[in-house]
């Protein structure tokens, strides 16, 4: 609105104009917004009342009282406007927030540990128990650790690029770990003897995921080098192992086989008496007597120390005790797989 002049009719036009745009507007965001507009520097009666400087003095009194009634007028109006405007916000605000409280509850259910890590530690538990030490080591590890110290030959197969997962340049002799075994020849060589370690870990080979394999699994193995150490410990050792996890009725055979790192060796079978289908053997995992070449390469005197290791998969352990059919359902991260396994945390 322009204006020029400040006389009765310009303040009552200005007014009505301000009133009138007052009353179009609808919400409390866009009365916050025309603020400026209606009672600010931007408002007719504003650009008015900056006339009064201009007029002569004996006019001014009476112009400052006719814009100050118009201004007031206009600031009430405004006011009002605001507090109602509010209200209806607030009630609004209100009714979007209601709550029936008649109706169902809805609980944000607590999440929960994925069942590989409950039966590591479980596992871990067992052993802890019976005076062993749990033991970590590098999942990028030295070819060394992974392999020759295990009296891996530098033409045995799982040395391959198709079994394992090796780190360019490959000249650097770096791998993502294809057991846990490398932990134990760490444990060797920054432990005093004897040693008695459990190694569970994540472990990496080039496998396809398929429902009873997949390229990352995890394992847990176990050291023990001492002196006078037999496969009757070694036996008893295991025996005691898979009654805890599989029930009192559980029994294990060892079958005669082949593995670098230990000699003799042997094929480790679990009598499951609760197995899906029925109770039944199930081959679990690998054993032996430490190879006197792994004790050479970590530097202890095989005519001195024996000791016996064992392995097995944790996935493997969980899909035959549990029941489980598919190796997918551990890795899509399905909320109701693990709640299948109670809500532990």
């Amino acid at each position: 609105m322009q204006v020029s002049e400040l006389t009765q009719s310009e303040v009552t036009k200005a007014l009505k104009s301000s009133l009138d745009a007052l009353s179009a507007i609808g919400t409390a965001e866009e009365l916050r917004q025309s603020k400026a507009q209606l009672v600010g520097d931007a408002a007719p009666l504003t650009k008015l009342n900056a006339l009064i400087k201009s007029l002569p003095g004996d006019k001014k009194a009476e112009a400052g009282k006719m814009m100050g009634e118009a201004k007031a007028e206009l600031m009430a109006a405004f006011e009002a406007k605001a507090a109602e405007l509010e209200k209806i916000a607030r009630a609004q605000r209100l009714e979007a927030e209601k709550v029936d409280i008649t109706a169902a509850a809805n609980y944000i259910q607590r999440g929960a540990r994925h069942p590989l890590s409950l039966l590591m530690d479980q596992i871990s538990d067992v052993f802890v128990g019976m005076g062993w030490e749990i033991a970590d080591g590098p999942e990028l590890e030295n070819e060394w650790f992974n392999f020759d110290a295990l009296n891996f030959h530098p033409d045995h197969p799982a040395r391959a690029m198709q079994d394992t997962f090796f780190v360019s340049p490959v000249e650097n002799h770096l791998l993502l770990r294809t057991h846990t075994s490398p932990v134990q020849i760490r444990s060797l060589l920054e432990r005093e003897l004897p040693v008695y370690v459990l190694c569970p870990g994540r472990v990496f080979r080039t496998d396809e995921l398929d429902a009873t394999h997949t390229p990352v699994f995890h394992q847990v193995e176990g050291l023990a080098v001492d002196k006078g150490l037999t496969m009757a410990d070694l036996r008893g050792t295991l025996e005691h192992f898979a009654r805890v996890m599989f029930g009192p009725e559980a029994k294990i055979r060892l079958r005669p086989s082949y593995f670098p790192f230990t000699e003799p060796s042997a094929e480790l079978d679990v009598w499951h008496p609760g197995a899906k289908g029925g109770p039944r053997w199930v081959e679990w995992g690998g054993c032996g007597m430490v190879n006197p070449n792994v004790l050479l390469a970590a530097g202890i005197d095989p005519e001195v120390y024996s000791g016996f290791a064992f392995g097995m998969g944790i996935e493997r352990t969980l899909m035959f005790r549990n029941g489980v059919l598919d190796m997918h359902d551990m890795v899509e991260a399905d909320v109701r797989f693990s709640r299948q396994f109670g809500q532990v945390i």
